[in-house]
């Protein structure tokens, strides 16, 4: 029995060994709005949270959610012509037991407009954070990875002549 509940007490522990998010970037030609939808572990979410704020969190509150924005707003941005930031547009959160998915736009800009983008959502509290930014541009998937040593990054490569 002691073996047993050991073995379920570690089981927690690994939930999952490494620390990855997935965004995706796309050109909406319906709206005219760049899409960029965050996909992030809940438990690495509701730690980083928790060690902010030493509380914990339901992000299906609004004042919640307002937090996450936050974060959200200074970990993440992507940049236009000249180094200026884009607006970017909170859209809203959903959150399962597993993951939880930010989704946000840039009105009226297209994947041309956008030069740089700054991921550093979660890399900054768990050190061996990957995220990995999927640019879909006409149906051709490319990606780039940010990581705590690489947070900053040009969405086209200089042969492409920006």
């Amino acid at each position: 029995m002691l073996a047993a509940l050991l073995l379920a007490c570690g089981a927690g522990a690994f939930a999952h060994q490494f620390h990855i998010g997935f965004t995706d970037l796309s050109f909406n030609a319906k709206t005219g709005s760049l899409e960029v939808v965050h996909t992030f572990h809940t438990d690495d979410v509701d730690a980083l949270l928790a060690n902010l704020y030493q509380r914990q969190f339901d992000l299906s509150q609004p004042e919640d959610e307002a937090v996450l924005r936050k974060y959200i707003d200074k970990q993440f941005w992507i940049a236009g012509a000249g180094g200026r930031r884009l607006p970017l547009h909170w859209v809203g959160v959903t959150v399962g037991p597993e993951t939880v998915v930010v989704y946000q736009e840039i009105e009226n800009t297209t994947l041309a407009q956008a030069s740089v983008v700054h991921h550093d959502i979660l890399s900054d509290f768990l050190a061996d954070q990957v995220n990995t930014l999927n640019i879909n541009e006409n149906g051709a998937v490319r990606s780039l990875s940010f990581k705590r040593q690489a947070i900053e990054q040009p969405l086209r490569p200089a042969s492409e002549g920006q």
